[in-house]
């Protein structure tokens, strides 16, 4: 794990009402930020006293957090498990080549591009899986939670984290040209599970960024609306959240606002089944042979001949039958059955394991 708290020579730390003095040097280094009159000085001022956590530095993750830092927030930590890859450097604007060519960990290297931007603000970059074991370690403390994650069982996880502490959080995803955000207000506003569970209303669960492919202008909208919402928070101006769920497409010029109701039997919000946070509802997960591990889904379809086609341009070597569909992703294979079950070799990680699941057969 690492670490920075990095500060200016000679900048005045006051408090005044558990709020930092913006003194001349910040007061410059904001004034565009504190002209906008939505902020003001006492914006700036409570944001500089603000934390937020980034759960995942992929793309969306990797411009929420350098968004947060230019903006001022004054303690920022990222979480994130992956490290970086050539692959990435198209979208995932905190990482260059050579960020690549080291296999840095995206918490590691996110950081180190982060401290020279804004020396006034704590940066932390913790490299960890967040799971139902460690969630209340990484996540708690902190007065918003940014989604920057790549899957849908670590987004119910901080879902059920989120709403039995009464936490705010933003929901934020994207695939191919499209992208959704949305901000969760626990007692307030809908969660995760009002939106999703229990319903078939948003399509493309099982797209991913390595079966369909994304846009970088994509992730750095979804990644500044939800930064917007961030900032309402945090700097005080809760009135102006919009409680939506906004929906955008670049390619087709498609964008939409909708309001979403509570569930009034929702597991989560309702009744206060945190099933992802108890741990009962991921992927039982067991190793199988020498160097292989088993993903047991729970009462999962899938149709094996549309993920055959949604794999045709990323992965090699695809067999498929009545049973079962079997492909190459170097260095691993993978076995999936039509029950959601699946083999992973090549590794005896489960976090890996899990993420190669996501990356490539989806929520």
């Amino acid at each position: 794990m690492f670490g920075v708290i990095i500060a200016v020579a000679g900048l005045r730390s006051q408090t005044r009402w558990g709020r930092r003095f913006v003194d001349d040097f910040l007061q410059e280094k904001y004034s565009r930020q504190i002209l906008f009159e939505g902020i003001g000085l006492g914006g700036q001022e409570r944001l500089l006293g603000a934390s937020a956590v980034v759960a995942g530095c992929g793309a969306i993750g990797a411009a929420a957090a350098n968004l947060l830092v230019r903006a001022g927030v004054g303690r920022v930590r990222i979480v994130d498990r992956d490290f970086v890859e050539p692959s990435n450097l198209q979208r995932q604007t905190l990482f260059d080549e050579s960020d690549a060519r080291e296999a840095l960990p995206k918490a590691v290297a996110a950081e180190r591009k982060l401290r020279p931007i804004n020396s006034s603000v704590s940066i932390e970059g913790l490299v960890a899986d967040i799971n139902p074991r460690n969630v209340g370690e990484l996540l708690n403390n902190f007065d918003v939670i940014l989604d920057g994650t790549d899957n849908f069982e670590t987004r119910f996880l901080i879902n059920d984290f989120a709403v039995k502490r009464g936490e705010p959080w933003i929901y934020a995803a994207a695939v191919a040209s499209y992208g959704l955000m949305m901000t969760v207000q626990p007692g307030k506003s809908a969660c995760l599970a009002c939106l999703l569970e229990g319903t078939e209303a948003i399509s493309g669960m099982e797209d991913t960024c390595d079966t369909v492919g994304v846009v970088g202008p994509i992730v750095n909208l979804v990644a500044s609306l939800e930064v917007a919402d961030a900032m309402k928070l945090l700097s005080g101006n809760h009135e102006a959240l919009h409680g939506r769920l906004i929906s955008c497409d670049v390619w087709t010029g498609h964008f939409q606002s909708v309001h979403v109701d509570r569930n009034p039997d929702c597991r989560c919000c309702c009744r206060h089944d945190f099933s992802y946070l108890e741990g009962q509802a991921q992927p039982h997960i067991t190793m199988c042979g020498r160097d292989s591990v088993q993903i047991h889904e729970h009462n999962r379809a899938l149709d094996l001949g549309a993920l055959q086609q949604r794999l045709s341009r990323t992965a090699t070597d695809i067999r498929q039958n009545d049973f079962l569909l079997r492909f190459r992703v170097a260095p691993y294979e993978m076995t999936v059955f039509c029950d959601g079950r699946a083999i992973v070799k090549g590794t005896t990680d489960a976090a890996v394991a899990r993420s190669l699941y996501a990356r490539y057969i989806g929520a």
